[in-house]
């Protein structure tokens, strides 16, 4: 066994499951500590280019000060739809978050139910008619109709169970469920 393989299996799927716990059993005793806010800086760089700044956040009780650095993502559209292609498209990125979210979930409840995944890979296809989203058509809807995802997993746990476990996904049940969103536009 290669020292990351006994890393994985001390640490259950990669993940600290002891912490875990008594992160778990910190929000248990004190729910307050389960309330997070998390937010991103957008800004648009012209054309169809825009850069969106996460790193600070709210959670487990205060301000969270451990993260040194922000991370950035250039969003673009590809050339048929008239941009630069110097980034994904925004809805791509919700594929990418989408995908991660959806992942990690698996992989944190199995490794809290002491599920041994040795490897997981995804592929996610959304169908998107941009007739919606121009407003060419009224009945197309504006954003994906559809969304197919397909785990592959090396592991002895059961499909059904993993899936469920996929279902978990804060993204995925933000983008299934009827999320409220307010919008407020100042202008200079």
């Amino acid at each position: 066994m290669s020292a990351v393989e006994e890393i994985m299996a001390s640490r259950g799927n990669g993940v600290d499951v002891e912490t875990l716990g008594q992160t778990l059993e910190a929000i248990r005793q004190l729910p307050s500590l389960g309330q997070f806010q998390f937010r991103a800086r957008n800004r648009w760089m012209g054309g169809s280019r825009n850069r969106t700044t996460v790193k600070d956040f709210y959670g487990a009780g205060g301000e969270d000060t451990t993260r040194k650095r922000g991370f950035e993502f250039d969003a673009d559209e590809p050339a048929v739809l008239v941009g630069s292609d110097t980034g994904a498209n925004p809805v791509e990125y919700l594929l990418a978050d989408l995908a991660g979210c959806m992942t990690t979930a698996m992989v944190y409840h199995a490794a809290s139910r002491g599920i041994e995944i040795g490897s997981v890979e995804s592929s996610y296809a959304g169908d998107l008619d941009v007739r919606g989203f121009t407003g060419l058509s009224e009945d197309v809807p504006k954003g994906y109709q559809r969304i197919a995802v397909t785990f592959r997993v090396q592991t002895e746990g059961d499909p059904a169970e993993l899936e469920g476990f996929a279902r978990m996904s804060p993204v995925y049940n933000s983008v299934c469920g009827s999320v409220p969103i307010e919008i407020k536009v100042e202008t200079a």
